[in-house]
């Protein structure tokens, strides 16, 4: 099988090379103005693509524009990539042949493009940003251009069945759909595989980047699946770091009350990493969800001493952890530590771990790894690789990863019952209308300033606009430590709080002074009721802007002082 670099540099080779059918040629005219020049740059992708690639174990094919909506290669293969009002569907056929990937590339006229910004795999890294013409970057799920006409967006609709990702250049849009099972080609049989549906929106004039972006993110997700109130409260994990037990969860359950406002709307208290026997004396029970360590010895018990003290009680799970004791069946392939969903056992498994929990009154289930465990490697480093090669599920390779994801995710979601589910370190486009609320952007830090400011700052900025879209959007919590000045950690905390996202502080208790708790006290009385989303005014100039629109009025912050950045 021809190597991803190859497939790549033959997409691209080739799309620079065919000539445009007549259909191409109309949709370049329509965006092309007198002497050439590019009056809207917005390119309309729900018509036929002007090429279409698959790679196949044997190399890639550029597949024949059939009839309408029909592309068709060697072994049987066809694409279909029909407009059915305001999407253009995607489907796969290949009863006699092995599929990894399917490129399809649109060309038209570019180069009013001023800028460009896409999405992450799963969480964001502090790696987001506006930034200019890099044609080989690879772009998860969605994008967007700014131009002199306003901002466009271009993107798959959530739920794909297949991994997808976009590539610009000033001649097109090309997007690579993964359909791989694990790390080998998709054996299709004799089903049609839906896909991805393409979806595409034209900037309003008047419209910022940010609401141009946030109701693009609407149209990538008709049906999202939301909280019925804002959320907000505690999480000991940025302060504890997994040294908690059920003593300090007692006390952080009387911090966050004595903090939070009186009304309906309680605040969660969410026990983090910790608690599981795996975090135990003996740390044999790693894996196993059916009981709390000795330092938690009756997780039921506590759930409903932290509801009686009217608090939400929440927690963490890492569902995909394999223990000591996991047959060597339910392992998967790739990392033996590691439990394959696919195995009708381990999907049970993961059921029962998650209806106990529900079971035993935590109204709030944050499960965590699920993306690293299965793809092996954190959404930074996957790339256009996504995982190493060679490597399958148990179930074999009649299924696309995407597909498999969202089964895991359902079994999960369905398991929870009426519990809220915050999926960290999930994919966020297949989690989109699953689970309540998703976590957009990796840890920020209780001892790390630099931490907080790239992982927090960027996400929320590069990825507020998904929240009450896609999801109620999480980008991580407030550590309130003595180890970060108050003066550096109360910005993070206005910025968060009047943001209209999810908002999670973590309470050390030698931290909590008069200001602090004074600076808390205002803004999670904010925080917990619905407010207007807050919007970043210079993103487009920096990877951490500076100023904000919160609350209906434009704001400043100083996320480096006069150092800079400083040391290491």
């Amino acid at each position: 099988m021809p190597k991803r670099r190859a497939f790549i540099k033959q997409s691209a080779v080739a799309a620079a090379g065919l000539l445009l059918p007549i259909d191409a040629r109309i949709a370049r005219a329509a965006v092309v103005g007198p002497h050439g020049a590019s009056r809207t740059a917005f390119l309309d992708l729900l018509r036929a693509p002007d090429l279409i690639l698959a790679q196949t174990p044997g190399g890639t094919q550029t597949l024949r524009h059939a009839s309408g909506a029909l592309w068709t290669g060697d072994s049987g293969i066809s694409v279909s990539a029909e407009p059915v009002r305001d999407i253009l569907r995607v489907t796969l056929a290949s009863p006699g042949q092995a599929i990894s990937r399917i490129y399809l590339r649109w060309r038209g006229d570019l180069s009013g493009v001023r800028l460009i910004t896409g999405d992450a795999w799963e969480r964001a890294y502090g790696d987001l940003q506006w930034h200019s013409w890099m044609p080989d970057a690879a772009m998860p799920w969605y994008f967007a251009t700014q131009t002199e006409a306003g901002t466009h967006a271009y993107g798959v609709r959530t739920g794909a069945n297949a991994l997808c990702y976009w590539q610009i250049d000033p001649e097109g849009i090309s997007l690579c759909a993964d359909v791989r099972s694990g790390g080998v080609p998709l054996q299709l049989g004799d089903r049609t595989l839906d896909v991805c549906d393409v979806v595409c929106r034209a900037g309003h004039a008047g419209e910022s980047a940010f609401a141009a972006e946030h109701a693009f993110a609407r149209q990538m997700c008709p049906t999202p699946r939301l909280p019925k109130q804002p959320v907000y409260g505690s999480n000991d994990w940025y302060w504890a770091y997994g040294n908690n037990s059920a003593e300090s969860v007692r006390v952080d359950t009387q911090h966050i009350l004595e903090l939070s406002p009186t009304g309906g709307n309680r605040p969660f208290v969410v026990i983090d990493d910790g608690w599981q026997p795996g975090r135990g004396a003996d740390k044999a029970g790693a894996g196993a969800w059916d009981r709390g360590n000795e330092k938690f010895p009756d997780m039921a018990a506590l759930a409903a001493e932290v509801r009686r003290d009217s608090a939400r009680p929440g927690v963490w799970i890492r569902p995909l952890e394999a223990s000591a004791t996991t047959p060597d069946s339910w392992r998967l392939s790739r990392a033996r530590t590691v439990l394959d969903p696919t195995v009708p056992e381990v999907r049970q498994k993961i059921h029962d771990d998650i209806a106990r929990i529900h079971d035993w009154g935590f109204e709030l289930i944050k499960h965590d790894y699920t993306s690293f465990d299965l793809f092996g490697r954190w959404g930074s480093q996957m790339g256009t690789a996504l995982t190493r090669d060679d490597w399958k599920f148990a179930s074999g390779a009649g299924r696309t990863t995407a597909e498999i994801i969202k089964d895991l995710y359902s079994n999960i979601r369905q398991a929870a019952g009426d519990s809220l589910i915050i999926g960290c370190n999930t994919v966020n486009h297949l989690a989109a209308g699953v689970f309540e609320i998703c976590r957009i952007g990796d840890d920020t830090s209780g001892t790390e300033w630099a931490r907080t400011r790239k992982m927090g700052v960027n996400s929320l900025a590069f990825r507020g606009a998904q929240h009450n879209a896609l999801y109620a959007a999480d980008a991580d919590c407030v550590g309130v430590t003595t180890a970060v000045p108050w003066t550096l950690t109360r910005q993070w905390l206005e910025l968060l709080s009047r943001s209209g996202t999810t908002c999670f502080v973590s309470l050390a208790n030698d931290a909590l002074g008069a200001q602090q708790k004074a600076d808390l006290k205002a803004a999670l009385a904010i925080a917990a009721k619905p407010q207007p989303l807050g919007e970043p005014l210079d993103w487009q100039r920096t990877v951490y802007p500076e100023r904000w629109r919160l609350l209906g009025t434009d704001q400043s912050f100083d996320w480096f002082g006069p150092e800079g950045a400083g040391l290491p």
